[in-house]
């Protein structure tokens, strides 16, 4: 007789709520964390003392300057992004990073400290109800009062962040939890009764899109961030190379396909490619990959492909006919449900309707491209300039990321791309200080690559500060400035629809150039547009971080534009 043994379960230890909140996350493959020290988390960084050699903190100058560089390292690595924050101010810093994280779908978790068990509800010394004000800006939220709870709640809390479709969740400690002594052995979340983070795929709706699919003339395929939160780039562009079929990105979309991909058109919104938005409202089947049909991509929403069949893959059902009818959803991971479609699809030509892109191309070459590319003799850089001086040198190798403004709508229309999740920035949220935070995470997510940050003199002051995380960490990112002395995207609106009326958006600028020496950061700054090579060059030669201001002009505009509400069709182009 055979017998088995039965393998031996390890003793619980008895340690700490604080040390069972570092031993879970080193249990769950966690490295690194981004966070700022307080009074009621001290207990924690007390524990973290002893595990520094297992557990990366980088320390960051500011709450926020925490937040957006969780989002920033799990943008670029895919994995689930760690913030640490004290009670009261330290916890109410985060909510703006929450907010945008729970737009774009980023998965971070936030854990705050609070005040004891006992002090709750007394108004006590930086005791906030973080809890009820994260509620409406985070996927799940809970407060931990007993260290018994620690463990099973942050591996509750990276469960849901990271599956389904992802998103932000914050997990609150009292100061007695963290203290208290308790029993720890590693248990894996993997399954929670009420929740279902990935809908059953009808087999159904896969044949009945393939068919839809098989059957068009002028079919058009809208990807969203949802192929790259699902790891779904190979299986994206099988499934358009198969049936032959031009494809376009949202901006949380863009890298989702190399910007150098022959059925690649450009990216699709308010000042994205004409020929894109204008085909929307021409083709016969739409087909939006993981995207969500924001006020951005649609415009007035009547009068968006009207003329369509729509078929829309998503893994969250609540985003089905919420903005724009679905003639027939399917439901599912794409990294499941477009092997499925593809293996329905037939092999298409589709010729002359990929050529008619080519018409307004060309239109927008001439009126738009061509001015930002090739601008009069003797007059200012222009911003599209600088961003093609990048990629002349990267030729789309780096992440590139981006703060908010006109800034990032250029580099989002003129970056090279090269790989999946190279493109970081705020997106549905649009969040002023993202930027260099955001590129900071994503540069300690991927050391290897390169990682770029364009910004503007607006935003870049707003998380400043940053730049002692940079420092401290000896991280090195690149950084460049477009200066125009102005908060140019709201210039912008103020010129075209309020008489020129620039009311507060001009701006006097500091010496960044000292500011960024002050820090440790080598620099140049580039006002003719003759250095502008060279200086990129030494940009990207550079094995440290590296600040390049540009003085672009003053009151350049970003085209094409389609105005707030309008159709997709009303595109402004000067």
């Amino acid at each position: 007789m055979t017998h088995t043994t039965e393998p031996s379960i390890p003793a619980p230890e008895t340690i700490s709520g604080a040390e069972a909140f570092i031993r879970v996350l080193l249990d769950e493959g966690i490295d690194t964390i981004f966070g700022y020290p307080g009074g009621n988390v001290i207990s924690i960084y007390d524990a973290l003392y002893h595990y520094t050699d297992r557990l990366h903190h980088i320390l960051t100058r500011h709450e926020q300057g925490a937040v957006h560089a969780a989002q920033g390292y799990a943008r670029a690595t895919g994995k689930t992004g760690i913030v640490l924050a004290t009670s009261g101010p330290g916890a109410t810093n985060l909510v703006t990073g929450l907010a945008d994280a729970l737009l774009d779908s980023t998965p971070i978790v936030c854990i705050t400290g609070q005040v004891a068990e006992q002090v709750l509800g007394s108004d006590g010394f930086q005791e906030t109800d973080i809890i009820g004000i994260s509620m409406p800006v985070t996927k799940w939220n809970f407060q931990v009062t007993k260290a018994k709870d620690i463990a099973p709640a942050i591996s509750k809390a990276l469960y849901i962040a990271h599956t389904g479709r992802p998103g932000p969740v914050l997990i609150d400690f009292t100061a007695n939890a963290q203290k208290e002594m308790c029993s720890y052995l590693y248990k894996k979340c993997n399954f929670i009764r009420s929740y279902i983070p990935t809908p059953h795929i009808s087999k159904a709706s896969i044949a009945e899109a393939a068919d839809l699919i098989n059957h068009a003339e002028k079919p058009l395929v809208l990807v969203g961030q949802g192929v790259q939160l699902s790891h779904a780039e190979p299986e994206l562009r099988e499934f358009i190379e198969k049936g032959n079929l031009p494809a376009g990105c949202t901006l949380m979309g863009l890298s989702s396909l190399p910007t150098g991909h022959p059925l690649y058109m450009g990216m699709l919104g308010m000042h994205g490619q004409m020929a894109l938005n204008k085909k929307t409202n021409e083709c016969d089947v739409l087909i939006a990959v993981g995207m969500r049909f924001s006020s951005r991509i649609i415009g007035a929403a009547a009068a968006y492909a009207p003329q369509a069949k729509v078929i829309h893959l998503e893994v969250d059902p609540s985003e089905i006919n919420r903005s724009i009818a679905a003639d027939i959803p399917v439901l599912g991971n794409m990294k499941r449900t477009l092997p499925m479609l593809t293996e329905k699809l037939e092999a298409r030509s589709h010729r002359e309707w990929i050529e008619s892109f080519k018409t307004w191309q060309d239109f927008e070459y001439d009126k738009v491209v061509r001015k930002q590319m090739q601008p009069e003799a003797g007059s200012r850089i222009t911003m599209g300039e600088v961003v093609k001086a990048f990629g002349d040198v990267d030729r789309g190798e780096a992440i590139v990321v981006t703060d908010v403004g006109q800034h990032q709508m250029i580099a989002a229309r003129y970056a090279r791309m090269n790989h999946p999740r190279s493109f970081i920035t705020s997106g549905g949220l649009g969040t002023m200080g993202f930027g260099l935070p955001a590129a900071i995470g994503a540069k300690v997510g991927c050391p290897d690559r390169e990682v770029v940050l364009f910004v503007g003199d607006g935003g870049i002051q707003m998380t400043i500060q940053e730049f002692g995380t940079i420092l401290q960490n000896r991280i090195p990112v690149k950084i460049i400035l477009l200066n125009n002395s102005f908060l140019g995207m709201v210039r912008q609106w103020q010129e075209l629809f309020y008489g020129k009326r620039y009311s507060c958006t001009e701006l006097e600028n500091p010496d960044f150039i000292r500011i960024a020496q002050a820090y440790g950061i080598a620099c140049r700054r580039v006002t003719e547009r003759e250095d502008l090579p060279g200086a990129m060059q030494e940009l990207c030669n550079s094995q440290e971080a590296f600040f390049l201001e540009v003085d672009v002009e003053k009151e350049g505009m970003v085209f094409p534009m389609i105005p707030a509400g309008a159709s997709i069709d009303q595109i402004l182009y000067e």
